[in-house]
């Protein structure tokens, strides 16, 4: 049976590359946003999903008027994908930012538990690490960048995605449900990889993402890899590329940009600090999208 795919923010920077994908994988699939994703076989319910009754509702709803001739009323999906956010900081007022994501994350996997789903995906972000948006130079506390790291960010972007972490984890445990949270890194579509020549230039300038990054399109296969993965309970991942957008091994390049940053483990040739070693292990994930085949030639 095909599987019902409800996915929140599908209208996004990172949500309108992975949606296609997921269609093309076979799902059938509703996007909840504030705007329409304009993609044929999708249809976009327009919700504000810091509203609980609105976010019960679209978790309860047709994906489309072909649903009308099922005969039946609408039932919760088998998965949700919860990207919808506001994006960043300084795109609102920080406590606006914080409540958005905060309570819209908390609404939607309350109203999945509370529906029987048994899968949520959320988006968390590579800003718990505490350096993106951190005021001044601030220095990782070691690298690699893994999922037990301390996670201590400073603004509220960043401490929106960490509390959204604990309310994961407090409802997999309470509901035995499978929720995945994913630590998204910075998001590059397509068009983007035109200064990535300078990035690597000038190394300081990537020190906020940790010289790492995660294509668009490959983001996608991160979510149709956590939607065919059951069973593990509540766990956070990396998604993020596999290697270091740098033109030198990792080990050389960390000891001259980051001496003051202990190494924990020993790190492959070129991986990326912030590392993926845990999806490529655990949910077999390989990388079609690697930056390097990018540069203008």
């Amino acid at each position: 049976m095909t599987k019902r795919i409800i996915f929140t923010g599908g209208t996004g920077k990172a949500g309108r590359h992975a949606v296609p994908h997921l269609l093309s994988k076979g799902y059938s699939i509703l996007n909840v946003d504030l705007k329409p994703l304009h993609l044929p076989g999708v249809n976009t319910l327009i919700a504000d999903l810091t509203d609980s009754g609105q976010a019960f509702n679209a978790l309860t709803t047709h994906f489309g008027f072909e649903g009308f001739e099922e005969g039946r009323v609408p039932r919760a999906p088998d998965v949700v994908v919860h990207f919808a956010a506001i994006p960043r900081v300084l795109i609102e007022p920080d406590n606006k930012t914080y409540f958005a994501n905060v309570m819209s994350t908390y609404n939607v996997i309350e109203a999945a538990m509370k529906l029987g789903v048994k899968k949520v995906i959320v988006a968390s972000s590579e800003t718990t690490y505490g350096v993106c948006f951190a005021e001044g130079d601030r220095d990782y506390h070691a690298f690699p960048l893994e999922e037990d790291y301390d996670s201590d960010p400073m603004d509220s972007y960043g401490l929106s995605k960490v509390v959204n972490e604990k309310t994961a984890r407090a409802f997999s445990m309470r509901y035995g449900a499978d929720i995945y949270a994913l630590r998204i890194g910075n998001v590059i579509e397509p068009h983007e990889y035109g200064p990535f020549a300078e990035y690597v230039a000038n190394p300081p300038v990537r020190k906020r993402n940790a010289w790492s990054y995660i294509d668009a399109r490959d983001l996608g296969e991160i979510v149709h890899l956590c939607i065919e993965k059951d069973g593990l309970g509540y766990q956070v991942f990396n998604a993020v590329n596999d290697t270091i957008t740098a033109d030198m091994p990792t080990k050389q390049f960390l000891a001259k940009y980051a001496p003051n940053t202990p190494i924990t483990r020993e790190m492959g040739e070129f991986e990326a600090p912030l590392s993926n070693r845990k999806i490529r292990e655990v949910l077999g994930f390989k990388e079609q999208h690697y930056w390097r085949n990018y540069l203008p030639k």
